[in-house]
């Protein structure tokens, strides 16, 4: 099983940055790579099974379902019901822990996932680098 997790520290108190990240259908809104987002079904984002279908800036398209959203520990976990890499059971979890010291916010993403031993330092790179940590460092700008 591959696992990937990256970290950041972001510059706001943690209920902000919660406001941000517990949306479901909001990555558009703070993510780089993503285009456009749609929660199908007309349900609401913070519906616990909710899939947001989006596509990325490149045009790819992935579809992710809600698993749980926690607002006493800040914890988002999903899904990947849908996307072009070659990857199964992927897992994701975007929590948030408060720093006291500041005020601030360390901000962990971090996902498990299947995949053929050949696919899998790519993919590691990839889910690791381009998707969670350019997805941090944005949400990291948002506050600064």
């Amino acid at each position: 099983m591959a696992k990937v997790f990256e970290s950041a520290v972001i510059c706001a108190p943690i209920e902000q940055v919660w406001d941000v990240v517990r949306d479901f259908n909001g990555l558009p809104n703070w993510h780089p790579a993503i285009a456009k987002s749609e929660i199908e079904e007309n349900r609401p984002a913070d519906s616990v099974g909710c899939i947001r279908n989006f596509y990325l800036v490149n045009g790819d398209n992935i579809r992710e379902q809600l698993l749980a959203l926690d607002d006493v520990n800040y914890r988002c976990d999903y899904t990947i019901l849908k996307s072009g890499m070659a990857l199964a059971n992927y897992h994701a979890v975007l929590s948030l822990i408060p720093v006291t010291e500041k005020d601030t916010t360390l901000a962990i993403w971090s996902a498990e996932f299947d995949t053929a031993p050949e696919n899998e330092e790519v993919l590691v790179e990839t889910v690791g680098k381009a998707v969670f940590l350019e997805g941090l460092l944005a949400l990291k700008n948002l506050f600064s």
